[in-house]
């Protein structure tokens, strides 16, 4: 084997396990309860579709101009000013 495949195999396998660890590590749930029943459904479809984008990263070998991982990244900032609406809610009592 020469030098290139060897480092083009190495490369490669680095960039698909760190693709798969950052998708894990900032992936969205569900923290918002049945109480604000709206708030919750949103929340599972934000982590819905968060999974939905990291499949079609995998599906298309992350070759997605970082536009997947930037949707990604919006969808964990959705999450989170979804619980805070919540929270905001609770602080009212309704």
């Amino acid at each position: 084997m020469n030098k290139a495949l060897i480092l083009g195999v190495v490369l490669g396998a680095a960039s698909t396990f760190g693709c798969a660890t950052m998708a894990q590590q900032a992936s969205p749930y569900v923290d918002i309860g049945a109480r604000h029943g709206n708030l919750r459904d949103a929340q599972e479809h934000i982590v819905q579709a968060w999974h939905l984008v990291g499949d079609a990263q995998v599906d298309n070998d992350s070759r997605l101009g970082g536009h997947a991982a930037r949707a990604k990244e919006l969808l964990s900032e959705a999450n989170e000013e979804l619980r805070l609406a919540a929270d905001v809610a609770n602080e009212h009592g309704y």
